[in-house]
């Protein structure tokens, strides 16, 4: 008799929830079942049709770049310079000519960002593994938070290259449970999840996590990565190769209970659901 195990992606859709509460909050104060009394979550407008949720700051619309700059590689914290960058196409793409970061910090934070390498690229077929330069376009650039490693963006569309190099990979350390890439020229999208590291006397008790979405689909969950930053700046580093970018914003990753001082909601229901009638 053969017995019919669960997928391995169906244990992850089932993790990743689960694996990405616990790594932003991981304890929960004792409130009873179904207690009425207990703060409701905020509300938050979801996103649709290219538009950002209700709670996200936006970092590229389209528009200005003001949210950005310049950033130095061997000085981040270098004064603010203001950052190259063009608009390109009807899309209203972006085109990053240099090295920038965000001018705001953040910690315990989504980031969302769409973005498509070259249509050319098929017609040129040297353009393999990472190729870096601008005239073989694979689309070489990378996401980072703070000294936390990189997120690779890359064509790993029937382009091979070393797993850990290859799109959305933790760059150097891990390769992504799926490659998830489209075809040249069209919008992939990514989501990172990043909870800061935790330090209590000035040791760390919990490191920072990833958890990625490429493409809608999980390639890294609550993973922990190096580095000690708390509240980073989101740098992308291009690094040859033609890229565009659209609809970038982040918001907070929201907690537990985040609510507790603030009054419950006008009309609130309070009595309790389980109190026995007379």
């Amino acid at each position: 008799m053969k017995t019919h195990l669960p997928s391995p992606a169906l244990f992850l859709l089932l993790a990743f929830p689960l694996a990405l509460h616990a790594a932003v909050q991981p304890s929960q104060p004792p409130y009873k079942k179904a207690d009425r009394l207990r703060p409701r979550p905020s509300v938050v407008t979801p996103a649709a049709a290219g538009k950002p949720p209700s709670d996200a700051i936006v970092l590229f619309d389209g528009a200005g770049f003001d949210q950005w700059m310049l950033l130095d590689a061997r000085n981040p914290d270098a004064p603010e310079r203001p950052a190259k960058w063009e608009i390109d196409g009807a899309d209203r793409a972006l085109v990053i000519k240099s090295q920038v970061q965000t001018r705001a910090r953040f910690a315990d934070c989504h980031l969302h960002l769409e973005y498509r390498t070259s249509p050319d690229e098929p017609a040129m077929p040297a353009a393999k593994g990472q190729k870096p330069r601008i005239d073989q376009r694979r689309g070489n650039s990378g996401i980072e938070f703070g000294d936390h490693p990189e997120i690779q963006i890359l064509d790993s569309h029937e382009n091979d290259t070393y797993p850990d190099g290859q799109a959305a990979a933790i760059y150097g350390h891990l390769p992504p449970l799926v490659n998830a890439c489209l075809p040249p020229g069209q919008w992939h999208t990514l989501d990172i999840y990043y909870t800061a590291p935790v330090f209590a006397a000035g040791e760390k008790t919990r490191p920072a996590t990833y958890t990625v979405l490429h493409n809608n689909l999980p390639v890294h969950i609550a993973q922990p990565v190096g580095g000690g930053q708390t509240a980073c700046r989101v740098r992308l580093r291009p690094h040859g190769g033609l890229l565009k970018y659209r609809n970038i914003w982040i918001r907070p990753l929201h907690a537990y209970d985040e609510n507790k001082d603030k009054p419950l909601p006008e009309n609130a229901r309070t009595a309790d659901p389980f109190k026995q009638l007379p």
